[in-house]
C-alpha cells in the first residue's frame, strides 16, 4: 500500500508534472513510429518523488546516492535486467541498490502493481517522454523526459532541492511579460526545450560541468579578427589550424547522421572541446563550432568603454528579469565574458562556475546591453 508522502513539495509539484506528461504524449502520439511511454498519474508521481527525496538524504557506507529512476514496464524497454522478485519502492531499498546503478545511463525501472509501486529491475533503454528522476546530490532532484528521438540530453521539466520548487518554462523561457527579452533569447540560440532535438552548445555547457573547474568559452565569427582586440597577446596555446572535427560532422548527409557511430564522434569532439575549458583562460571558438585557441586571457578592448549593466534571467516560470552590475553575477569569469561580449556585439560567451551555475551571455541590440541567460537548471 502507498505510503502519505510526507514531502510537501511533492504534493505541489506532481498535478503540474502529471499535466506536463499528458499534454506532450499526447502531441507526440501521431508521431509515426515512436515508441511512447505512458502517461504518470498524479499519485504515481507524487509518491517516486517523495521517496526519492527521503533516500536522497541517506546515505550507505558514508556515499550518498546518485541514482536514476524511470517510470516504465518491463515491456517498454530493451534487454531489461529484470529481479527475480520486485522491491517496493522505499528509500531503504533505494539506497541499497544505489552502489549497482551509478553508472550514467542506467535506469532502475519503477512501475505500479496494485496498490503499491515496485522497482521491478534496470534498463538502458526507455521510450520517448518516459519519466525519469534522478537524485543528483542530497536533496537535490532532477525531473526529465527523453526526447523522442533520443539523440542528446534529456528534456528538464522541474528542479526540487529542499523546499525549493524551480518548473522550466519551455514557451517563454522565463521572460512572459517581456517580449523584448523574448527576442533577445531566441538571437542567443539557446536550447528550445523540446523543438530542437540536439544542440551543440548544450552539450559543451554539460560536458564544461562535469570537470567541476569552471570554464568560459567565447564563441566568434570566423568572418573577423576584430574579437583578438579583446584578448592578451601573444595567446598561448593556439590551435593551428583550427579544429574543425564538430563542424565537419555536422555537415554530414542525414543519412550519416543517423548512424550511432555519427553520434558518438560527434559528443567525442564536443567532450575534447569540453575538456579544454578546464585550463585557465578562455577557450575560443567560432560560431561554427571550430577551435581556434584555449587559455586565452580576455581583456577589455582599448576602444571600448567598462560594462556597466547587464540584464540577467532564467528559464524558469515567473522568473523576473532584473538589471545587475555583471560583478554581481559572479567572478572574474562572468565579469570576463559580460565586458567581452560588451565589446564584440557578435560574440556568445558561455560560463561555468564551479558550483555548477552556468551562464549565456549575448548582446541585445532590443535592450543596447549585455543579456545574461542562467540555463543550469536545464543542464542538470
Amino acid at each position: 500500500m502507498l505510503s502519505e508522502p510526507t514531502y510537501l513539495p511533492a504534493r505541489i509539484v506532481a498535478p503540474v508534472i502529471e499535466e506536463h506528461f499528458r499534454k506532450h504524449l499526447s502531441a507526440a502520439g501521431n508521431i509515426q513510429r515512436a515508441n511512447l511511454a505512458s502517461a504518470p498519474g498524479n499519485t504515481i508521481i507524487e509518491t517516486v518523488i517523495d521517496v526519492a527525496f527521503w533516500a536522497s538524504l541517506r546515505r550507505e557506507e558514508g556515499r550518498p546516492p546518485a541514482i536514476s529512476l524511470a517510470l516504465l514496464q518491463p515491456a517498454q524497454s530493451d534487454n531489461p535486467l529484470i529481479f527475480g522478485e520486485k522491491l517496493r519502492l522505499t528509500p531503504q531499498n533505494l539506497i541499497k541498490l544505489a552502489p549497482a546503478v551509478e553508472q550514467p545511463g542506467i535506469h532502475l525501472g519503477v512501475w505500479p502493481e496494485g496498490d503499491d509501486i515496485f522497482i521491478w529491475g534496470t534498463t538502458h533503454s526507455i521510450p520517448a517522454i518516459c519519466f525519469v528522476l534522478e537524485v543528483v546530490e542530497a536533496g537535490l532532484l532532477v525531473i526529465k523526459h527523453r526526447r523522442v528521438d533520443g539523440f542528446g540530453k534529456f528534456v528538464n521539466i522541474a528542479v526540487l532541492q529542499g523546499d525549493q520548487i524551480k518548473m522550466l518554462d519551455e514557451v517563454t523561457m522565463g521572460v512572459t511579460d517581456c517580449p523584448v527579452l523574448i527576442n533577445s533569447l531566441t538571437n542567443m540560440r539557446l536550447p528550445s526545450l523540446m523543438g530542437e532535438s540536439f544542440n551543440v552548445m548544450v552539450q559543451l555547457a554539460a560536458s564544461m560541468r562535469i570537470h567541476k573547474r569552471g570554464g568560459l568559452v567565447l564563441m566568434v565569427s570566423p568572418n573577423t579578427v576584430k574579437w583578438q582586440e579583446s584578448v592578451v597577446h601573444p595567446i598561448k596555446y593556439p590551435v593551428t589550424p583550427a579544429y574543425t572535427a564538430i563542424a565537419d560532422l555536422l555537415q554530414k548527409s542525414d543519412q550519416e547522421r543517423n548512424k550511432l557511430e555519427w553520434q558518438d564522434a560527434l559528443l567525442e569532439a564536443i567532450d575534447l572541446i569540453g575538456g579544454f575549458t578546464a585550463v585557465d583562460g578562455a577557450t575560443i571558438i567560432t560560431n561554427q563550432y571550430n577551435l581556434l585557441a584555449f587559455g586565452v586571457k580576455a581583456t577589455r578592448s582599448e576602444k571600448s568603454s567598462p560594462v556597466g549593466q547587464i540584464m540577467l534571467t532564467e528559464p524558469l516560470a515567473g522568473a523576473k528579469a532584473v538589471k545587475i552590475h555583471p560583478a554581481q553575477n559572479g567572478g572574474t569569469r562572468h565579469l570576463a565574458a559580460a565586458q567581452f561580449v560588451h565589446d564584440q556585439h557578435d560574440a556568445i560567451a558561455l560560463v561555468a562556475s564551479q558550483d555548477g551555475q552556468f551562464t549565456v551571455f549575448a548582446w541585445s541590440e532590443q535592450l543596447s546591453m549585455v543579456h545574461a541567460h542562467r540555463i543550469d537548471v536545464l543542464l542538470l
